[in-house]
């Protein structure tokens, strides 16, 4: 059958980060609605844009542009473990012939505090393929895929809001002279930082 035949699939469109990140989630690969849009998180039913934008305090964003922007606005870095490997349409256990990504790419570059994986089969690629490379722990969250349907997503936005609450709680808001203030529940922008972020 069509639908049992492997495809080796290969990473095709970028992580986001820039210097400012600070939280590194880590997904397996992108699954085939995701390849089509050439964007993560694609299939309309994955709870990951709702669960952030829950933890965040800000609204679910739509479109790939205004994911970009509020993943950059909050710190958050976004890649997968995978580089490339053989896998049946969007099925995690059917994944073989793993290539990791290079995710020194980003930690080079960043001062990420903490690695989580969006799932169980994401940490375990992580631990097999690129905790060696890497060094660094990982947190394991529950996957925001549909497919983890014992998980509300009530109950997706408080487990990952457990995890991640303390590292968005430390994002980092400089002012015109490079002085960092920070607040427990929200960032002033008044000495002209232009950055004004919420948390809870």
């Amino acid at each position: 059958m069509a639908s049992q035949v492997y495809t080796h699939v290969k990473h095709e469109f970028e992580p986001v980060f820039d210097e400012e990140s600070r939280i590194l989630i880590l997904g397996t690969l992108p699954s085939v609605k995701s390849r089509e849009q050439q964007f993560y998180y694609g299939h309309k039913q994955n709870r990951f844009w709702k669960v952030l934008a829950a933890i965040c305090g800000d609204p679910v964003p739509a479109e790939t542009d205004e994911k970009k922007e509020f993943l950059l606005k909050n710190h958050i870095a976004v890649w997968d473990v995978i580089a490339e490997c053989d896998i049946i349409g969007s099925s995690d256990s059917s994944i073989k012939n793993v290539v990791p990504a290079d995710l020194n790419r980003i930690l080079a570059q960043t001062e990420i505090r903490t690695i989580y994986a969006n799932g169980a089969t994401a940490y375990r690629l992580y631990m097999k393929y690129s905790y060696g490379l890497t060094g660094r722990e990982i947190v394991k969250l529950p996957s925001t895929s549909p497919a983890n349907a014992a998980f509300s997503l009530e109950r997706l936005i408080r487990e990952w809001e457990r995890e991640i609450r303390t590292p968005l709680s430390e994002r980092l808001c400089y002012t015109e002279k490079n002085i960092c203030f920070e607040y427990k529940n929200y960032y002033d922008a008044a000495a002209g930082s232009g950055c004004i972020r919420r948390s809870k």
